[in-house]
């Protein structure tokens, strides 16, 4: 479904939204490295199970720092180039015409040390549950900053369009010293505890 978004190339004065680069490895753990370097993408790369479930297993994030880590993720997934957000993204539910945005913790910023330095798989159960709402937290305000409504609506009007849904949600986070970049990082068309 983010290949919808990819395909939009969405930019207002609002901002822009776009996804991260991705791809879908099926199966096969020692081929995910050539892949990754044919397909050009950059580390760190979080890796999502394909389909969700429902179970725990379902909804945890891996974050791989190095080739070599590559080959110990467990297919089938789609592995995304990781994109600094400031640790927060914002769940957008939609449904219908009404749209709720809710704060949320993610995975934490990565320094450019941290890529030189660190290696292997790093797990995050369940990263965006509910239980890690950051609507109260003392937030920097560049990082806490809800993406402006008009973008939202027209973003949400387009995917209703183009997937043909009227309830669903979707994730959103905005690049790390950027006022008006945004990634969609995940579409959900049956989301979860929605907040209306």
């Amino acid at each position: 479904m983010l290949q919808c978004v990819a395909e939009m190339n969405l930019s207002t004065s609002f901002g822009r939204v776009g996804v991260p680069r991705q791809l879908v490895i099926k199966k096969d753990a020692s081929s995910i490295a050539d892949a990754v370097d044919k397909a050009g993408l950059i580390l760190p790369l979080v890796a999502k199970p394909l389909v969700a479930d429902g179970s725990a297993k379902s909804h945890e994030l891996s974050l791989a720092y190095d080739q070599y880590s590559l080959q110990k993720l467990e297919p089938p997934l789609v592995l995304q180039e990781f994109v600094n957000h400031g640790g927060v993204l914002f769940k957008v539910y939609i449904v219908g015409e009404a749209i709720k945005v809710v704060r949320r913790f993610s995975l934490p910023d990565v320094t450019k040390r941290e890529i030189s330095k660190v290696t292997g798989v790093f797990r995050f159960p369940r990263v965006s549950c509910a239980a890690a709402s950051a609507d109260d937290a003392d937030l920097d305000p560049s990082v806490a900053e809800l993406p402006p409504r008009p973008l939202l609506e027209r973003l949400a009007k387009e995917l209703r369009w183009r997937l043909g849904l009227r309830l669903f949600n979707l994730d959103i986070i905005r690049e790390h010293g950027t006022r008006d970049h945004f990634y969609v990082i995940d579409i959900n068309y049956f989301p979860g505890k929605c907040h209306f």
